[in-house]
């Protein structure tokens, strides 16, 4: 008896994840889909002054993949790219000069900012004094751009075009993460997926939505809007710092688009397991907003969304209970089939699309420890500083 109402409330338990999936699918902003892209380059009638800002922290093993691809850009008006070269110790600066002078291009500037005060976060500290560097030559737009990026040699035309043909303050690009080792497969296209669930790219590039963000490998600022929206400075203790930029823009009256990208990729390998769990650790419970009652509920929403559905379909086969069974399977296969077109994006097996709740229960535990690591101390991460909290003082690891 006990066992009949156990499986009783799984079936109950398996629609409500079946509701959740329909009502993802077709009422969340269709995330699923991987259309939102730049339009077709529609050529300005004239090319506007642009500077490129790269805050630089021990990069030296990925820059002669990316910044010859900066220095590369064909552009028809001014543009030239700041690095920062953020207290390295692996020789970033020196090695950013010689591939200037080797490659030649686009003029590159190469300085530091010194450690970064209370309440600033590392990276954001880069960003600023870059910017600043960048004022001086009275730009129009700026391209924030992470060290590990690169860029098609027509990525900078296609970005302003974009904004100055949609109107858009800001044009972010998701770049194409690296998909090599057989981890990366499995998590990479999942954290792009599940980064759309929450901010769908639709929602955020229409005018009046509230939803805000941007991908932080690649970013389009208007210059003037920079300055209304005191970017950096209003957002300058945030660890997730794309989406706070996108929500100062927005704040401050801004049009942002968000998008996947064709033609920029990162270049940043992510081997191991430990090196994808450090990735999405540092920064999870950030996403939270440090909140142990936000925290609770993502858990139990991962669980019964992701998990649920395939815990319904063993249990059903083994109580021998078709409904349950089928139910778990209705909503695996609405989960599978959002994934798929992100598979197909990054060019992977679809195969792979039903071991989403195996991932997706990585992530789980991914932002469970990020929150154990929020209270040990040890907070957010961004090139060997550690953040426990908003304000604090960066610590040295």
């Amino acid at each position: 008896m006990g066992q009949t109402a156990a499986v009783s409330a799984l079936v109950w338990i398996a629609a409500v994840s079946l509701a959740a999936w329909c009502w993802l699918l077709l009422c969340q902003g269709f995330f699923w889909r991987t259309d939102v892209r730049l339009p077709p380059l529609r050529e300005p009638a004239g090319w506007p002054p642009v500077c490129v800002v790269v805050p630089a922290r021990d990069e030296a093993a990925v820059l002669p993949s990316s910044l010859p691809s900066l220095l590369a850009q064909d552009y028809p008006g001014r543009a030239e790219v700041v690095l920062v070269d953020d207290g390295s110790t692996d020789g970033t600066g020196e090695l950013a000069r010689e591939l200037s002078r080797r490659h030649g291009g686009l003029p590159l500037t190469v300085d530091s900012p010194g450690e970064p005060p209370a309440g600033w976060t590392g990276k954001l500290w880069a960003v600023r004094h870059g910017i600043g560097l960048a004022r001086a030559r009275v730009p129009e737009y700026l391209l924030l751009t992470d060290a590990d990026i690169a860029h098609e040699p027509d990525s900078l035309r296609a970005l302003v075009a974009a904004a100055r043909g949609g109107g858009f303050d800001v044009v972010s690009q998701m770049a194409r993460l690296r998909v090599a080792s057989p981890w990366e497969r499995l998590v990479v296209p999942a954290f792009v997926y599940f980064f759309a669930q929450l901010y769908p790219f639709r929602r955020i590039g229409r005018k009046g939505s509230r939803t805000a963000a941007a991908a932080g490998g690649c970013v389009l600022l208007r210059a003037g809007m920079a300055e209304r929206a005191r970017i950096p400075d209003a957002i300058r203790h945030a660890v997730i710092d794309d989406v706070a930029l996108a929500r100062a823009v927005k704040g401050a009256g801004g049009h942002v688009w968000l998008g996947l990208a064709d033609r920029v990729h990162s270049v940043r390998p992510y081997p191991r397991l430990h090196d994808l769990w450090r990735m999405v650790s540092r920064s999870a419970y950030a996403q939270l907003r440090h909140n142990p009652l936000l925290l609770s509920g993502t858990v139990v929403g991962l669980a019964l969304v992701y998990l649920v559905p395939p815990a319904a379909v063993v249990a059903g086969a083994v109580a021998g209970d078709a409904a349950t069974a089928a139910v778990g399977a209705a909503a695996w296969a609405v989960m599978a089939g959002t994934y798929v077109p992100m598979l197909r994006y990054y060019g992977q097996p679809l195969w792979l699309a039903p071991l989403l709740p195996f991932t997706a229960f990585l992530y789980l535990l991914m932002t469970v420890d990020s929150a154990v690591q929020h209270y040990r101390g040890r907070g957010a991460a961004w090139k060997g500083r550690t953040y426990a909290r908003p304000g604090a003082l960066p610590d040295e690891g």
